[in-house]
């Protein structure tokens, strides 16, 4: 490295490396603040709740036991399985990456994990989005998963009200 402090090493060259240097120890001190206010804080909030929300967001929650509240909005209900003709070149792995799992839904307006229940056909049963449709579908309507592709078919559409479950 060159020495800043000859003289043949030109103004603006020797001012720009003060600046380098001068931004580097800044930062080192920013870094060390930083570490210091996140202990703190990891301190203060030390009984909130961290929820992963669709595989790589973390969502704070500071009390998980409040009530849920529910939306109810009206969709299509429609059925899928496995098939290769009904789904992509990996027809046993969703758009979440999970495996296909009975309970496990596919819609376009809901970030993966969120629960619905489908009170008209299937009472209090809990389904989970997990995976995603062909964008013409839209995105008030969701795709059930079924082991075989004849209990898929034989479940046809049915418009219906779903109730999104949040905390």
């Amino acid at each position: 490295m060159e020495n800043i402090l000859d003289d043949s090493v030109p103004l603006p060259k020797k001012v720009l490396i003060v600046l380098l240097c001068i931004s580097i120890l800044f930062s080192i001190g920013l870094l060390a603040k930083i570490r210091i206010a996140s202990k703190a804080a990891a301190e203060d909030f030390s009984n909130i709740n961290l929820n992963i929300v669709q595989g790589n967001t973390l969502l704070a929650v500071s009390n998980p036991a409040l009530p849920i509240k529910v939306q109810r909005v009206k969709m299509i209900v429609t059925a899928y399985s496995s098939d290769p003709l009904q789904t992509d070149d990996t027809p046993f792995i969703t758009a979440s990456g999970s495996k296909v799992k009975e309970g496990i839904v596919a819609n376009n307006l809901l970030p993966f994990g969120t629960k619905i229940k489908i009170p008209e056909i299937y009472g209090d049963k809990i389904f989970v989005v997990e995976d995603r449709m062909n964008w013409k579908k839209g995105y008030y309507h969701i795709d059930i998963w079924f082991p075989d592709y004849w209990q898929a078919k034989s479940f046809g559409a049915k418009r219906t009200i779903v109730e999104i479950l949040e905390s």
